[in-house]
């Protein structure tokens, strides 16, 4: 069906119902199109159903401190994008964007206008910020239960050799195999214990988030450590984190509470419908499905033919707007540009019972394995037709998928450096 304006979501809203999670993808972190239609289905999830939380691919920190903007809390600066435009952990303009500052700024505003126990959060689910969380564990402690900061410290002074540098923490931990795990965990358990006291969205979010990044902190410290070998254990501990942190979330909210998930598709699309599942790698949107089905899961992926997106050309580098080229003859983008040129198309798939490997080749299009691209934050435009497509049965990876044929780069809230010529790298990070 077109996808043109609000009321072209209606056939998708439907389909949530009273589902509990629903989970927005992207085939790209710079890529505004995806962002805006997220915005406008979720401002009516939130409108509409009374979703309780936003819960993004983001810093815990850093998301932290745009929750507290968005509902108003005390001492928060009035305006959200002003907490986005700080980010400053690369990349950056996965959040600190143009359209992300106009969703939070809407949220804000629909916010002041709820009772603060209903006001709408956002939050951040990822794993990276290990130093960041140690800090702020650190203050809360000071700050409430000045008799632990002992614990805190003993991770600190056990990270502190490594400056900073969460990545050179992995290679240390060739020589000291346990690294720095026996204080986190110790720090964790503590916390754990505090924080079982921590419910609901009404003042008690400190000791919540001061649990949180103790989370952040052992699940970063198990992440970096995966990191040095080539499998899949890097990349499923942090999807598990971020559907722990996600369960952790609903559990804070209550009975009723309500998530919409914003992810990279590779996060939210289900890996049992890829080949992902192939070399053991799970992800957000299994992990949901397996533990939550019975909850209502409602998974929607994104994808276009061509366009402009901003990326960088290697990890840490400055980002910049590049080409899309058009998609890989015989991908699922290709197939969709041949039969809707130019258009924007919503497809809320039956319902199917998903298997491993996946079923195909039962007639309809989207019961068919095609690659589906992908595109990180690292990309290359010119190797992408061999790099950037995972193979897909679209109707078991989603329940949905917006098709936008022609997409533009979002804007970054940093302004891009002048264009340089472009480097050779690696197409990774998504």
């Amino acid at each position: 069906m077109p996808l043109t304006d609000q009321a072209s979501l209606d056939p998708l809203v439907e389909r949530i119902g009273d589902a509990r999670y629903v989970l927005l993808g992207e085939a790209s972190h710079g890529t505004a199109d995806y962002y805006q239609v997220r915005d406008a289905l979720t401002r009516r999830l939130i409108e509409e159903k009374g979703f309780s939380f936003v819960a993004v691919e983001g810093d815990w920190p850093d998301c932290q401190a745009v929750h507290c903007a968005v509902v108003a809390a005390p001492g928060a600066p009035e305006d959200p994008g002003e907490v986005l435009a700080g980010f400053r952990r690369w990349p950056a303009w996965m959040w600190a964007n143009t359209d992300v500052a106009a969703f939070a700024r809407w949220l804000r505003r629909h916010n002041e206008a709820l009772p603060p126990e209903r006001r709408v959060g956002f939050f951040g689910l990822d794993v990276y910020s290990l130093w960041e969380s140690l800090h702020a564990v650190l203050g809360h402690l000071r700050e409430h239960d000045p008799d632990q900061v002992e614990h805190a410290l003993e991770a600190y002074r056990c990270f502190e050799p490594y400056a900073a540098d969460s990545q050179s923490y992995a290679p240390a931990t060739r020589y000291v195999p346990e690294g720095c795990e026996p204080q986190v965990v110790s720090l964790l358990t503590e916390l754990r214990r505090r924080a079982a006291g921590a419910a609901g969205p009404d003042g008690s979010l400190a000791e919540f988030a001061a649990r949180q990044n103790a989370e952040v902190l052992a699940g970063a410290e198990r992440y970096y450590r995966a990191m040095l070998d080539s499998g899949p254990e890097s990349w499923n501990i942090r999807d598990h984190h971020m559907a722990d942190t996600l369960d952790r979330l609903m559990e804070y909210y209550g009975p009723d509470a309500k998530a919409v998930v914003w992810e990279h598709n590779t996060h939210i699309g289900d890996a049992r419908a890829t080949d992902m599942a192939d070399i053991g790698e799970v992800n957000v949107g299994q992990l949901v499905r397996e533990r939550h089905m019975g909850k209502g899961v409602v998974l929607v992926g994104f994808g276009s033919h061509s366009g402009t997106v901003v990326a960088a050309d290697a990890w840490g580098d400055a980002p910049r707007i590049m080409s899309v080229p058009p998609a890989r003859t015989g991908s699922l983008e290709d197939l969709l540009h041949r039969a809707l040129p130019g258009a924007r198309a919503l497809f809320v798939f039956p319902h199917v019972q998903l298997q491993h490997p996946p079923s195909a080749g039962r007639g309809e299009w989207f019961h068919e394995e095609r690659g589906h691209r992908a595109i990180g934050v690292v990309y290359r435009p010119q190797h992408e037709r061999v790099r950037n497509y995972v193979p897909t049965v679209l109707a078991q990876r989603y329940d949905a998928f917006c098709y936008l044929d022609r997409t533009q780069a979002l804007t970054p809230l940093h302004p891009l450096p002048a264009e340089t010529p472009e480097q050779q790298t690696w197409p990774v990070g998504v």
